[in-house]
């Protein structure tokens, strides 16, 4: 019994973290939208491009939701100090 009540607890963990990755890289994807990559890209249209700006919303998404798992977690582990 124990171990279904943490098999269930680590699922809930798990996708919790999933969908806040997820969450967050399309945040990060909206976001950059208001980077004028013509200035920086010598063709910003190109298929090159547009995976620099996937790879680089899956590297800011992730930063931000590991930031934000991690403060949950931290939280959660200070309810036995007070």
């Amino acid at each position: 019994m124990k171990e279904d009540w943490i098999a269930r607890s680590l699922a809930v963990g798990s996708l919790t973290s999933l969908i806040t990755m997820l969450v967050c890289i399309v945040v990060a994807w909206i976001a950059l939208d208001q980077v004028k990559f013509d200035r920086i890209i010598k063709e910003p249209k190109s298929f090159k491009a547009g995976l620099l700006r996937l790879l680089l919303a899956i590297v800011i998404g992730y930063e931000v939701g590991r930031f934000f798992t991690d403060y949950i977690s931290w939280s959660s582990g200070l309810k036995g100090f007070f």
